[in-house]
């Protein structure tokens, strides 16, 4: 349902009077009940309309690095991979030792 233009402009003056419902009612000769409906549908269409933006957006692929990882255990031990590591294949690893990321000694 579409609100007619006259009962739009009244919810939008309502809206800027700073006046509650009631007394924007009484003010203009209108039926209380109908403004709240008429309230109701403009809210909707409202809503309705900021849903149905829709915005362009342009994907631009992450940014790779080709310097290899490293990972080094507290004992010293160093673990290089290239840095295309696949994260299944790695989080095994990170999850049965205790790693030191990033390895800055290199």
């Amino acid at each position: 349902m579409t609100l007619p233009m006259r009962q739009q402009k009244h919810v939008e003056t309502w809206q800027a009077s700073g006046l509650s419902q009631a007394a924007y009612c009484r003010e203009h000769k209108l039926n209380a009940k109908t403004f709240s409906n008429w309230l109701r549908i403009y809210r909707i269409e409202q809503t309705d309309a900021k849903v149905s933006t829709i915005i362009p957006v342009t994907i631009k692929p992450a940014a790779s690095s080709t310097e290899p990882l490293h990972l080094c255990t507290a004992s010293g031990h160093l673990l290089q991979l290239p840095a295309n590591v696949s994260p299944k294949w790695l989080a095994p690893i990170l999850h049965e030792g205790k790693w030191q990321f990033p390895y800055s000694s290199l």
